[in-house]
């Protein structure tokens, strides 16, 4: 037999062992297996948050709630289908004109999300129960009998790469703490995650209140008044470690004492009659929060 034909039987030998082989291997089953299924998200149908606060000074969009006393505050909130829903109860000591048991508020809404996006629409009802209208020693009327008052809100935050925060928010209320005067309040906030230490930030907020003129059926002796308008601002550093926060927050708006006692009926304005407060100042507050779940002890979560 030539070489020629000895070097073709060989060639043709080792390409048919080579196609034998590779037939072989694709009746092998594939070791990386059929692609895995889709995991649904997890949905959380239930959950309850719960809220506890101390504070140097229960301060409200710059006016003080407690005449500068600390407070203690407290809430529940029910959530529903991943916190896309949500009703929830609010409660803090307070001090005011109208000498309130205290402030409770009770509230609700909806909170849709999508992706970095993150909406919240809801209404807020702020209850003061055993609050009087006050009277100065001539017996002259100076506030409301019930500064009961209702809010709606809309909330709108974007947050870029997981540690800037954006948001804008806008608060109205067609009766502003029972006064008759409408109240519309909306302001812009900011909350940045410092990289160098997990749970420390800086955040703040500016915002602008919008506000009426009152109702004089209200009072028997004081005419309408144009209550006035003013800013507001706060700008504070927070650290967060697990499920406790401590936030240090310095507050404070453009309104004079005198606008301030307007806003406010400061008894103090009242029994001195200068007509001035010191509750819409600058203010630097105190916190420390605890927050937790009941998904996060494991308790209603899928």
């Amino acid at each position: 037999m030539s070489d020629f034909f000895r070097s073709s039987i060989l060639g043709l030998a080792f390409s048919a062992a080579v196609a034998a082989g590779a037939a072989q291997a694709a009746d092998l089953p594939s070791k990386k297996g059929a692609p895995p299924a889709p995991i649904a998200p997890s949905i959380t149908w239930f959950d309850v948050a719960v809220s506890i606060k101390g504070m140097t000074d229960y301060n409200f969009r710059g006016i003080s709630q407690t005449d500068r006393k600390p407070a203690i505050q407290g809430g529940v909130e029910l959530q529903f289908y991943n916190n896309l829903f949500y009703l929830g109860v609010y409660g803090s000591n307070v001090d005011l004109v109208t000498r309130p048991d205290a402030e409770i508020d009770f509230y609700g809404g909806i909170r849709p999300k999508f992706g970095d996006l993150a909406f919240d629409f809801g209404i807020w009802q702020y209850y003061y129960p055993g609050e009087k209208a006050y009277y100065d020693a001539a017996l002259v009327q100076w506030t409301p009998k019930n500064t009961d008052f209702t809010e709606v809100y809309g909330k709108v935050s974007y947050t870029f790469a997981e540690s800037l925060t954006v948001g804008g928010n806008v608060y109205y209320a067609w009766d502003w703490l029972g006064t008759g005067a409408s109240g519309t309040y909306a302001s812009i906030t900011a909350k940045y995650m410092l990289p160098f230490l997990e749970g420390l930030a800086v955040s703040g907020e500016f915002g602008h209140y919008w506000l009426g003129t009152t109702n004089q059926a209200i009072w028997s002796t004081t005419p309408p008044t144009n209550l006035p308008d003013y800013n507001y601002w706060n700008a504070g550093v927070s650290y967060t470690w697990k499920n406790v926060t401590a936030d240090l927050r310095y507050h404070d708006t453009d309104l004079s004492k005198k606008e301030c006692f307007l806003n406010t009926t400061d008894p103090r304005g009242i029994i001195t009659g200068n007509g001035q407060s010191k509750w819409c100042g600058a203010a630097f507050v105190a916190t420390l929060s605890f927050d937790i779940t009941a998904s996060s002890l494991g308790v209603f979560a899928k």
